[in-house]
Formats: C-alpha cells, sequence, structure tokens
C-alpha cells in the first residue's frame, strides 16, 4: 500500500514534469572532415577454366601461389593476405535453346591491405604479371577512423549550436547554452570499394592510382530548451 505524506515531495518526478513543460528547441548538425588516405584493400583475384576440373584446380592453385609469393617480396605480411572468395562453377554454352558443358571456372580472391600506398600500382602490376587476371576493387582508407570521426562529431555539435543560436535569435527568446538531449544519428561509412577492371598493363610504366581523400562526416540531433 502506497501513502503520499503530505510534506513528501518526489524532487525527481518534479524535475521530470518541468523538463516536459518547458519550451523545446530541436536542431540536427552535420560536420565532415577530410582524410588523406594512407592505406588501400585490394581485391586480387585468378580464375581458370578447364574442362578437366583437377587441371583448372592445379592451375589457378599455382597462379595464386605465385601471386602470394610476389606480394610477400614486395614486403606485404602474409597476415595482410587472405581469402575472400574461393568459388568452383561448372560453365556452360547455349546454342539453339541446347546447354553444353563448356567446362569448369576456378575463381580464387584474395583481399590485399597495401600499408604503404605507394606501392598500389607496383603491387597490382606484379600481381597481374605473376598471375591474376581479376582486380575487383580498390579500397582506400585511414588506418585510425575513429580520430577523424570524432573530429567530425565534434563539427557536427558546433553546427547544431549555431543553428539553435540563430533560431532562439530569430524567435526572440534565450536560449539555455546546455541541451539537454545530444544523439548521435549516424556514423560515417566506409567509403565504397572502386570497381577496377583487369586490363593489360604495359610493362614500362606503373600502374598510376590516385587514392584522393575520404570523406568523413558525422551527425547528430540536440534538444535545447529556451524561455
Amino acid at each position: 500500500m502506497y501513502y503520499n505524506h503530505p510534506g513528501f515531495q518526489n524532487t525527481g518526478m518534479r524535475h521530470l514534469d518541468d523538463l516536459t513543460m518547458m519550451n523545446r528547441l530541436i536542431v540536427s548538425g552535420e560536420g565532415s572532415v577530410s582524410a588523406v588516405p594512407d592505406r588501400v584493400l585490394l581485391t586480387i583475384g585468378v580464375i581458370t577454366e578447364n574442362q578437366n576440373l583437377s587441371v583448372a584446380q592445379k592451375e589457378n592453385a599455382e597462379k595464386t601461389t605465385s601471386v602470394i609469393q610476389t606480394l610477400m617480396s614486395l614486403g606485404i605480411p602474409q597476415s595482410d593476405i587472405q581469402t575472400s572468395n574461393f568459388r568452383v562453377e561448372p560453365q556452360y554454352n547455349y546454342e539453339n535453346g541446347q546447354q553444353q558443358f563448356r567446362g569448369y571456372r576456378v575463381e580464387h580472391q584474395l583481399q590485399v591491405t597495401v600499408k604503404d600506398i605507394r606501392q598500389t600500382g607496383q603491387a597490382i602490376d606484379q600481381a597481374v604479371a605473376n598471375g591474376a587476371n581479376s582486380i575487383s576493387s580498390i579500397q582506400f582508407t585511414v588506418s585510425n577512423p575513429d580520430a577523424f570521426y570524432n573530429q567530425a562529431l565534434s563539427l557536427a555539435i558546433q553546427n547544431a549550436q549555431q543553428k539553435a543560436v540563430s533560431m532562439a535569435r530569430a524567435l526572440q527568446v534565450t536560449l539555455r547554452p546546455v541541451p539537454i538531449i545530444v544523439q548521435e544519428v549516424s556514423q560515417s561509412l566506409p567509403p565504397r570499394p572502386v570497381p577496377f577492371q583487369a586490363v593489360m598493363y604495359a610493362q614500362s610504366a606503373e600502374t598510376p592510382i590516385q587514392p584522393g581523400e575520404n570523406k568523413i562526416t558525422a551527425s547528430v540531433k540536440v534538444q535545447y530548451t529556451y524561455s
């Protein structure tokens, strides 16, 4: 059984009611920073086809091993070279509505982390020269994305605060400087991989790769009160 003593005051509930009755001003903020990538993720593949599955698998294994050894000779540690996809599929030709078996296709894809971004073009060229025939994507990243994201988050809060001040000035009200709610809306997504077609490379020049910059963004929603 609950008794409410006349002299008892529930300060917690009263504080909650006060907040509920206050005038609210809700704003969103966004911040972004540019980061120069310092590493790259490559998806390098070896594709072989043969009517004999054993032959296709053996050829694929030999070429994949050659690619891995070549990358390691460039100073890329084995721990930064890992299989991302391996599949074996039968291949067919269709003529006059008839399905004709053509052979087997074996595909082995490696995800390679190149920590010295200056080696990107050399790594691609050497991999292709030693058996790789598929470069499906290049993804430039930064080694410490959290540091850049936190900078973007600070800018997002500042952006929200500036909006709140402008709105309060336009409404001719007094804004309380400390917000009652600050909500992180979204986190910056990693950059999308860039499709990269395997083509014939000139032996006289290294493949030019331009990392550009990554844009890292953050968004917040902030609630202020005013009087």
